[in-house]
């Protein structure tokens, strides 16, 4: 006769273990209710908390990205800005620095010409003066040589200071004349 074992003698050999016993199963059960109650009240919440907290994280990353990339191209608007006025701006210095350089250029060759213009004019009264002082020497040379020989052609001594004046004066009028007749007739031609 058979006696009757609960579902593990229904089943095939083997198979028992697939197919707990009741009491096994009652027990089970109860443990993992007791467990999924714990994991309810104690490790689902702080799982949500810290899922919410990633995605608040991942959310506000992205807010402040967004904020940061604002932020950036208000920055870059911001620079473009400057850089375009320090463009300008080194434009117009340079501008100034090349007019500046033009008047200074002119004004350098003004003062040039101006001290050229002294030097020369300062050259041409030294040469004045030069020839002049010349013509004195020589005018004296002249006089005293045209004495001596006059001494010697007519015998007497021209030693007096004013008859010697006399002579040499007329006789360099006569020289004087005769270079600016020649000069005329030289310009004449």
């Amino acid at each position: 006769m058979m006696t009757t074992t609960p579902l593990a003698a229904k089943t095939p050999e083997g198979l028992e273990i697939l197919f707990p016993a009741g009491p096994d199963l009652f027990w089970g059960a109860v443990c993992f209710v007791i467990l999924f109650g714990v994991l309810w009240k104690l490790v689902l919440p702080k799982a949500q908390k810290a899922l919410a907290d990633r995605t608040d994280a991942i959310e506000g990353g992205i807010e402040r990205a967004e904020a940061a990339q604002a932020e950036a191209e208000s920055v870059l608007e911001q620079y473009k800005a400057q850089l375009a006025e320090a463009r300008h701006e080194a434009a117009r210095l340079r501008q100034e620095a090349q007019e500046q350089g033009a008047a200074l250029i002119a004004e350098m060759r003004a003062e040039g010409q101006r001290q050229r213009e002294e030097i020369i004019a300062a050259g041409h009264a030294q040469v004045e003066i030069d020839r002049k002082q010349a013509a004195r020497l020589l005018r004296q040379d002249v006089g005293k040589l045209a004495t001596d020989l006059a001494s010697k052609v007519v015998g007497e001594s021209l030693e007096d200071q004013a008859r010697q004046s006399r002579v040499i004066d007329r006789f360099l009028d006569q020289l004087d004349n005769e270079d600016d007749g020649a000069t005329k007739a030289e310009a004449s031609r």
